[in-house]
Order: structure tokens, then sequence, then C-alpha cells
């Protein structure tokens, strides 16, 4: 999957300058699934007021995410249920630079979403040191939580970002999601993961979709490849989008 010919010829936005233009820590977020040739007509219907991150002359950047659940799956489950007050586990490793942040990604009573990052080893992206689970239950004020938490599926992608500066929006592209349980299961994505990152007004980049058809679709990387892979858990929440871009799962031992 070769990077899209325009990403090159788009101004580039620094990291510094991106954080103070759009950060939106707390923020609305729209997911859409399109094909390489709808991505490539959003990035030329953008080129004029869109500028992408970059990083080194970088501008497609690999992640690593693994996610923390309970042994019987709760923040799954919380998820799947549509539990107004939920929230993730993750350590997110950006393979290039080889930093790591463990993040905490929380679902308020609006159905808005508030990230909180805490600087972490890469070394320890499979757990959770004293300091990351202090971090964890302070958030979620939960103590003793970060005990029963353990790693539970791993997903791997690569990701471009772009700023739409008057909008003061953002959104991210994701390519070659490969998502792989902790019983060595994998499922691999071949379309494009827009997901646009705004205040609760739409964006451009929303609109520009919906002109064309596009509608806001349930997806989360985690919980839809875990509902793929086992399919005995509640899905309901994404059987469209398991039914229309999902795969059967791949053994490790196939």
């Amino acid at each position: 999957m070769t990077e899209p010919q325009l990403v090159r010829t788009l101004p580039g936005v620094a990291l510094d300058e991106m954080v103070a233009l759009a950060e939106l820590r707390v923020r609305t977020d729209r997911k859409y699934i399109v094909d390489d040739e709808t991505l490539a007509q959003l990035l030329e219907s953008q080129a004029d007021t869109v500028a992408i991150l970059d990083i080194d002359a970088r501008r497609e950047f690999n992640y690593e995410t693994v996610y923390f659940d309970t042994a019987n799956l709760d923040l799954y489950r919380a998820a799947a249920t549509g539990r107004r007050r939920r929230f993730k586990v993750r350590t997110r490793v950006y393979v290039a630079s080889d930093v790591a942040v463990l993040e905490v990604k929380l679902k308020d009573g609006r159905g808005r979403t508030v990230k909180k990052g805490f600087d972490y080893s890469p070394v320890n992206r499979e757990r959770l040191t004293r300091e990351g689970a202090a971090f964890v239950e302070e958030l979620v004020g939960r103590p003793g939580l970060a005990a029963t938490l353990q790693p539970v599926l791993t997903t791997r992608y690569r990701r471009m970002t772009i700023v739409d500066r008057a909008a003061q929006s953002r959104a991210t592209i994701d390519r070659g999601l490969v998502c792989t349980d902790k019983e060595g299961r994998t499922v691999a994505m071949g379309d494009v993961i827009i997901e646009s990152k705004s205040d609760l007004a739409a964006s451009p980049i929303d609109r520009w979709l919906w002109r064309r058809g596009y509608r806001p679709i349930r997806i989360s990387k985690c919980c839809t490849s875990m509902a793929a892979m086992q399919p005995d858990l509640p899905s309901n929440k994404w059987h469209r989008t398991l039914k229309r871009h999902f795969p059967q799962p791949q053994s490790a031992f196939s």
C-alpha cells in the first residue's frame, strides 16, 4: 500500500504547531471507512486548506498499540453495551522514534472523548508499572483496578494526520491495520479509516464526506477486531462494520 501521491505536495506542519492549532484532547470523534480512491479525492479537495504532520521529512508513521483489559474483558463489554461512562487503557509506541505513552481514553456523559497521556518506556508496553498503575487508577477513580488489567490486543497500522488551520480541526488517516490478540489470532483490514476530530461542530472533512454519501460508522480498532476474532463476545454495536469490512481471523498456527 503506497503513500498517496498528493501527500508529498501538501504543506507540512510541525508537531508543536499541530498541537497548538488543534490539540483537541476533549473532542468529538467521527469515523469513516473509505477506499484508497476516495482518500485521494478527499486529500485533493482539501489541498488548499490543510497541512500534514511532518516530522523529519516523514509524513506517515508506524504505530503499535497494546490494549489492556480484565480477564472478563470488562472494558470491552462496557464499550459493546454503550455504557455512557467508559474508558480504555493502552500503551502506544511511535515506532520510528521509539517513544511511547500510556494513555487513558475516557468517554464522558455526553459522549465526548477525553484523552490523558503519561510518558512511558517502550520496554514496558505490555505491562503497567507502579507509576503507570497509579496514573490509570487516579484518572478512572477505581483503586486496585490496575492489578486486574492485562494486555489483550496489539494493533499495528500506519497513520497520517492532517490539520485544517482555519477550522481548527484535524483528522487521522490510518492504513494497513493488523490486529493480533493474546491467543495469536490475527485480522487485517485493507480499507482506510478516517477519524475527524473537532469540537461539537462538523469539520470541513466531515461535510465533504457527507456530501458523497459517507456517514460516521461504528468502529473501534480494539473492540471491533476483538469481536471479529471472538464471535461469542457481544458485538451488535459493530455488526454492520464487522460484516462489511472485517474478514475471518487467521490462526497463529494456520
